[in-house]
């Protein structure tokens, strides 16, 4: 689900009045946890764009501007917007269902990748680029504060910001009500099922074509961003009053002036700036922007969504981690079968949280070559795939997962491992992902997205 399809923090009231610290805890914990019964999911789908027969060149920034500004007359359902380093994004709108989230995704991708394939481009599923690291493309005073912003800590805010991609499913935040479907569980879950989630799916192992020594660099770079951008609140309290903690004592990432540069304050939290109203007096406006400068793992928006997911190889490899993330959140079987599979695992998450503990750093790292996290895995595709039938899903979609369990969860293999072994020379039998609809091969002779 897209920004816009968001429900922001000002809901109907003046967005420029200044606000007090009582009002921003209380809009922060009322708004970003909707919660109701479980009934829609959204998926966003990020991708690099690389040349079509030629994937290893940068693309010229006014090719990717030619082909989006064609992109925009098209009819799609999905929202579409353009990262920093030029990675495109399609956002669903919300779905009741996960064939009517999946057949509004597929058919939008369809026509983005027949528009771009008119300019010699194509759509690649890859957490991080392994080629090269693109230059900004969007010039923006956004881009521009988010950048110096994280420059403070390092190369690893420009390479999420240039050079990622993801899929994130989003997924209602749940009934008010303790139990399975209850918000309360679905909060833990999100970020205890993460780390699960980190390991199989991972797949970006290389920078600048060598291996990073990690199986997910992407999940790596959000690490190193820091607890405060790119970390989550401590699971120990009430989701909705962590949040809001976690968002007042979040440092705020730019101060925006319509008159003047906007200024890029280093260590002040929004909290700083409500007691203290220097600059000037914070807004709800400012606050509504604040939240969509957090990056945490699982980012309440009055729905759930769960950013840890690298994006897959092949055109439809986003559909699996849909699919297994919708079974394990939305049938109340699966998801309390998978609440009972990854209790273990938070005790070796230890007080730190997501994703700066051991286990996620671990899952990153080491992906399901650690045994805890392939049990895990094991039993949740296995919950996964005895649900997906009670969702609605076709036998192309649990065909597709269960493939996914075979090729990589079974063995203990991410698809991160395929790239590796064609570095090194020796893949992985059955490792390959097969083209799509007749679309050319972007593999190169040693590794390929």
């Amino acid at each position: 689900m897209s920004d816009a399809q968001a429900t922001s923090a000002g809901g109907g009231v003046d967005p420029r009045a200044a606000v007090s610290e009582a009002e921003a805890e209380a809009l922060v914990s009322g708004i970003c946890f909707k919660t109701g019964p479980p009934r829609t999911l959204g998926v966003e789908v990020e991708w690099l764009v690389h040349e079509l027969r030629a994937p290893r060149l940068p693309v010229p920034p006014e090719r990717l501007e030619a082909a989006y500004a064609a992109l925009r007359t098209m009819p799609l359902r999905s929202a579409f917007t353009v990262e920093p380093g030029g990675q495109l994004e399609l956002s669903s709108p919300p779905a009741a269902s996960l064939m009517e989230c999946i057949g509004t995704v597929s058919a939008d991708l369809d026509t983005v990748r027949a528009v771009l394939a008119e300019d010699g481009l194509r759509l690649v599923g890859v957490g991080h680029d392994p080629w090269h690291t693109p230059g900004r493309f969007l010039r923006e005073r956004r881009y521009d504060a988010l950048e110096a912003c994280l420059d403070r800590s390092g190369p690893a805010g420009r390479h999420m910001m240039r050079a990622s991609a993801s899929v994130q499913v989003c997924v209602d935040a749940g009934h008010e009500e303790p139990g399975p479907l209850g918000h309360g569980r679905r909060w833990w879950l999100a970020h205890q099922l993460g780390a699960v989630l980190v390991a199989a799916f991972a797949h970006s192992p290389l920078v600048a074509r060598r291996p990073s020594g990690w199986l997910s660099t992407r999940q790596l770079m959000w690490m190193e961003i820091g607890p405060g951008r790119a970390g989550a609140p401590a699971l120990n309290g009430r989701p909705r009053t962590a949040w809001a903690r976690h968002v007042l004592d979040a440092p705020v990432m730019c101060v925006r002036h319509d008159d003047r540069p906007w200024e890029v304050p280093d260590g002040l939290t929004f909290r700083r700036w409500v007691r203290s109203r220097r600059p000037r007096p914070p807004t709800r406006e400012d606050l509504d922007y604040h939240l969509t400068t957090l990056f945490p793992p699982v980012r309440p928006r009055g729905h759930l969504e769960l950013r840890m997911i690298d994006a897959q190889p092949g055109d439809d490899g986003w559909i699996v981690p849909l699919a297994v993330t919708a079974a394990l959140f939305d049938d109340p079987q699966a998801a309390e079968t998978v609440y009972r599979v990854v209790k273990p695992l938070a005790e070796r998450s230890g007080p730190l949280p997501a994703p700066h503990n051991p286990l996620w750093t671990e899952a990153a790292r080491s992906g399901l070559a650690d045994p805890d996290l392939r049990e895990a895995a094991v039993a949740c595709f296995a919950a996964a795939l005895e649900a997906l039938p009670r969702l609605g899903a076709t036998t192309e979609v649990m065909d597709a997962v269960a493939a996914f369990q075979d090729r990589y969860v079974r063995r203990g293999r991410c698809p991160a491992d395929d790239l590796l072994d064609r570095l090194r020379g020796s893949e992985h039998p059955g490792s390959r992902p097969r083209s799509h609809r007749g679309t050319p091969s972007a593999h190169g002779k040693d590794i390929a997205p």
